[in-house]
């Protein structure tokens, strides 16, 4: 992807404020603003997690950002949301307000698949529960208005991120508006939003006004009409979904036709075949079904979301637009990815790498779990449809420069406290994409294809993973590095592709137990889920466990499995435990699927059509496991060993004609006697978090929980 296209980010001029000497730490209360010498803030932001200055965070990258652009910036974490005191303790800021609900969505934060809630929040001090509230960047929004009239709320984030457009709210089970409109925010910025945010703070430093700002990629806005400049498409015309109703009784009086909403205004809109061969991309807009129909019509609600991740090449994206209510949502193209240059200045600026000493010796779980870890790239192109990285990241990979990695473990030798000579991971959003890229820029750039690894790896990717190999010997190298352990998540369709990188990782990078997640066995739930085979596991198995001997080290793997996602069936779940048993396996917690917003897989869930086709107005085609006695079964076929679970697997066993898997044998799933006490309690209130490892020959444990890690 060609980065000339934008302005390197760290090439603006600086703000006057620059003369300021950088913050130890960005101020959260007056007297640290007196400290520095400041009357006010030029920008605060406002984040549902509490405050760590150190990469992983989205507050820390921005705040820092802003701040080496000559900026003042103040943060405000957690803020009591009840009244908007805590929203004015640091005074009005002379630019804008930066709204995030945090790393996590604020819903997935707070509430299990099951819609409980959790009793813990790994971004608080000490894991205290309940200190932002649902739909954060919604209420901070609303909060910060109230606050100080006049001052533009900016929101972002991954929570904003995924609800940039209509979407489906799993929580309340309908289509909510875009984030924008419910936070009466006055921009929306997507993705990993650093050149929107410094284009945004220079613009509003120059006296733009913040209504004004209506062109930067990565962001969203309302308007009030559409711009005649542009061409527009409709997407039913691109791919049409079909007529929404039956055919009209000709006999019956019919009333005058009503306009549509997405042509009521006086732009030109062309048809497929008024097109011009060429059409000018950059003054091309498509316009989406509006917000109440994808709310009624569950076909439209497919057809936007699949129109939607078709469009988020950097490369050949247009913008996209969606009539709310008498306004349009305009979405701009996503961002042009960050150069090497660029992230690696991104991730060399002055961070304490630890909390705001302000949380004393409060134990911030989220902190404790990355402090030692190192980003070494961002994104991915993997596409997997539940997943929100490729979703809020993009598919091209970002890469930081070997030098910079590097010089970054010596830095958390020499400044953080604690460190014991053990780097806990040098990843991202996977293992092992580092430096793995389209062969041909033009093709990349012109590339419509939702993965570059489903249903088989591109014919274009590369996929040497050498000079991943090489980076980590460097590593390992290092004076006072002990070990250096690889914790994100690995492509093993992609590790296979280098023996050498299997070889190293499992010689030298894994801690007795190696997590991957194939998520199923079976065919139809993995294509909904955009994943490998299972054939490709055992590959991936075969190498590591040659690998492990070679080494002479006793290693297990430990894979992750999805219950209840859409395409999934009592059977493929059957078969997912059968195999299971016959591996050894014994999950001690399990993941059942939660539809997040804007997720393809939400779209099946929701709609009960697959986005990942062209939609027609024919029957429903994926069957999702709705019901919580349903999503009950899905998960104890994945814990089929627990006692607790073997009424209703033997209940199920019955109704689907497979009593014969009841009994004491080996081959069977279930016994058919029942322990004393047990058979009663629902899994879903049993003790989470443990995990069994047992030796070769018996069972391994496994668990699942969102990683609280770099995702802003």
């Amino acid at each position: 992807m060609p980065h000339n296209l934008s302005k390197d980010i760290f090439s603006y001029r600086k703000y006057w404020a620059h003369k300021f000497t950088p913050a130890p730490f960005l101020p959260m209360s007056r007297e640290e603003m007196d400290d520095l010498g400041w009357d006010s803030c030029d920008i605060i932001i406002v984040t549902g997690d509490a405050y760590v200055d150190q990469a992983s965070f989205g507050m820390a990258i921005v705040g820092r950002l802003l701040e080496a652009q000559g900026f003042r910036v103040g943060i405000i974490a957690q803020p009591r949301w009840q009244d908007t005191r805590d929203f004015m303790q640091l005074g009005r800021p002379n630019l804008f307000f930066g709204v995030t609900a945090g790393n996590m969505d604020s819903m997935v934060n707070r509430y299990t698949s099951d819609r409980k809630i959790r009793s813990d929040d790994a971004y608080t001090p000490d894991a205290e529960g309940g200190k932002r509230p649902d739909r954060a960047s919604l209420v901070y929004s609303q909060r910060c208005k109230e606050a100080y009239k006049g001052v533009p709320v900016v929101i972002g984030g991954i929570e904003a991120s995924l609800r940039r457009i209509a979407h489906y709210d799993y929580w309340q089970d309908k289509v909510r508006h875009s984030a924008l409109v419910d936070s009466k925010a006055d921009i929306l910025l997507y993705g990993n939003a650093e050149r929107a945010i410094v284009e945004i703070a220079h613009r509003l430093a120059g006296g733009d006004a913040i209504r004004d700002i209506l062109d930067l990629r990565g962001t969203a806005v309302l308007r009030n009409e559409l711009p005649e400049s542009f061409t527009y498409i409709d997407s039913t015309d691109v791919e049409a979904p079909g007529p929404a109703q039956a055919p009209p009784n000709p006999y019956a009086e019919q009333p005058a036709p009503e306009p549509s909403p997405q042509t009521t205004t006086t732009t030109r809109v062309v048809t497929l075949h008024q097109r011009p061969r060429k059409l000018d991309r950059s003054h091309s807009a498509v316009l989406l079904p509006a917000y109440e129909e994808v709310k009624s019509d569950p076909v439209l609600y497919a057809h936007a979301s699949r129109i939607l991740h078709l469009e988020s090449n950097p490369g050949n994206a247009r913008a996209l637009v969606q009539q709310h209510g008498k306004r349009y949502l305009w979405i701009n193209p996503p961002p042009i990815p960050l150069s090497t240059r660029e992230l690696d200045r991104v991730y060399e600026l002055p961070y304490q790498r630890r909390p705001h000493p302000a949380y004393g010796n409060a134990r911030i779980p989220a902190y404790e779990m990355i402090r030692f870890s190192i980003n070494i790239m961002r994104g991915c192109f993997g596409g997997c449809t539940f997943c929100s990285i490729t979703e809020h990241e993009g598919r091209i990979i970002q890469n930081r420069s070997e030098k910079s990695i590097l010089n970054e473990i010596e830095a958390i030798r020499d400044t953080v406290p604690g460190f014991t000579g053990n780097i806990s991971d040098l990843g991202g959003p996977t293992a092992n994409m580092w430096r793995l890229h389209c062969r041909d820029p033009k093709i990349e750039a012109a590339c419509r294809r939702l993965s570059c690894v489903y249903p088989g790896i591109c014919k274009n990717m590369k996929t040497d993973q050498m000079p991943l190999v090489r980076l980590y010997r460097k590593a390992r190298a290092i004076p006072g590095i002990k070990r250096i352990f690889i914790a994100s998540g690995l492509r093993y369709d992609l590790a296979v592709e280098t023996p050498e990188y299997v070889k190293e990782l499992v010689t030298h990078h894994v801690g007795g137990y190696l997590k991957i997640a194939p998520e199923h066995t079976e065919k139809g739930p993995l294509s909904h889920m955009m994943k490998p085979g299972i054939g490709t596991y055992d590959r991936f198995k075969a190498m590591f466990e040659k690998y492990s001997r070679a080494a002479g080290k006793e290693q297990y793997l430990i894979p992750y499995f999805i219950a209840a996602h859409p395409g999934t069936t009592d059977e493929d779940m059957l078969q997912l435990a059968l195999w299971l048993k016959k591996n050894g396996f014994r999950a001690d917690q399990v993941q059942a699927y939660l539809p997040s917003p804007m997720a393809l897989a939400t779209a099946m869930w929701h709609t009960g059509y697959n986005p990942l086709k062209k939609i027609g107005r024919g029957e429903k085609t994926v069957f999702s496991p709705r019901g919580m006695k349903q999503r009950r079964l899905h998960k104890a076929f994945l814990r089929y060993h627990d006692a607790n679970n073997w009424p209703l697997l033997r209940e199920a066993l019955k109704k689907m004609g497979r009593a014969d898997l009841i009994g004491n044998g080996k081959h069977q799933l279930v016994p058919n006697w029942q322990p004393k006490g047990t058979g009663e309690q629902d899994t879903a209130t049993r003790r989470p978090f443990r995990t069994k490892h047992v030796r070769a020959g018996k069972s391994q444990g496994s668990r699942r929980r969102p990683a609280p890690r770099k995702r802003r």
